[in-house]
């Protein structure tokens, strides 16, 4: 179900030598103003007394430097935030957010964060910055969890604009990035290490969790979810993977015609 928005209004300037009768072009949003956007949107569900988990991610993070801008003019009062990164700690810390974690604070009222791609049923694949697990954790214990994407982030399947991540144990990795390749097999599957270069044979990239991220690319839809979802979770060497099914209470859409809260029907 979507359920439209009051549209945002780009600003609009004429060139002098423009005719009279000549309408104004509408100044084209980049797509971290349409993040913006979102993140300022999904701010509005945060209310004084609340715990709130802090997403990571360039869109999250605008979301995180508006709670503070609110706690500062005292719009919102005694909030805890639960960060899902080391990233998202560093930043809320320096802001003056108070922060907690899980062990203090095992049900949260809300959690904000962005996403990588969402399917038709609100399904998101999250983790491309690595702190897939930490975000899952967080997110699954809120009692509302509100993603906020720019338009691009719409696919029509998951795994359809580029990798899912999987976080495996650092112990024969090679071994479980095989095995995770050999799973999806039937979608042209190609299971690649995670580096800090990009390259492969690199470095490993490491998680906050100590960890490494196998990357799985799709040359076609993976099929049920659910079913996908066991499959990876049956490989001892994988801790979680980036598919959050289900989870979204609602995803807030950033376009260029305006902000659209889309929720499960």
């Amino acid at each position: 179900m979507a359920i439209p928005c009051a549209p945002f209004i780009a600003s609009e300037k004429l060139s002098t030598a423009s005719a009279p009768s000549l309408s104004p072009s509408p100044v084209i949003l980049s797509q971290d103003e349409l993040k913006k956007i979102a993140a300022y949107k999904a701010v509005e569900f945060v209310e004084s007394g609340m715990v709130v988990g802090l997403g990571t991610g360039s869109t999250a993070k605008h979301a995180v430097d508006r709670i503070a801008d609110l706690l500062q003019q005292g719009k919102l009062k005694d909030i805890i935030g639960i960060p899902t990164s080391k990233q998202t700690h560093q930043q809320a810390s320096s802001l003056g957010i108070p922060l907690s974690d899980l062990d203090s604070h095992p049900t949260l009222d809300l959690a904000i964060d962005g996403a990588d791609e969402v399917d038709p049923d609100l399904n998101l694949v999250k983790g491309r910055g690595g702190s897939l697990l930490r975000e899952k954790m967080i997110e699954g214990a809120a009692k509302k969890f509100v993603v906020i994407v720019d338009e691009s982030k719409w696919v029509p399947h998951v795994g359809a604009s580029g990798a899912m991540p999987v976080e495996v144990v650092p112990f024969c990795s090679k071994f479980t990035q095989d095995s995770l390749g050999k799973i999806f097999e039937y979608a042209g599957c190609v299971a690649k290490l995670r580096t800090l270069s990009g390259e492969e044979g690199g470095e490993p990239f490491v998680t906050d969790n100590g960890n490494y991220i196998v990357n799985l690319f799709f040359k076609s839809d993976i099929g049920d979810l659910g079913a996908a979802s066991d499959a990876i979770h049956r490989l001892p060497g994988v801790i979680e993977h980036g598919m959050f099914i289900g989870m979204a209470t609602a995803v807030i859409v950033a376009g260029e015609l305006g902000v659209t809260v889309k929720t499960k029907s």
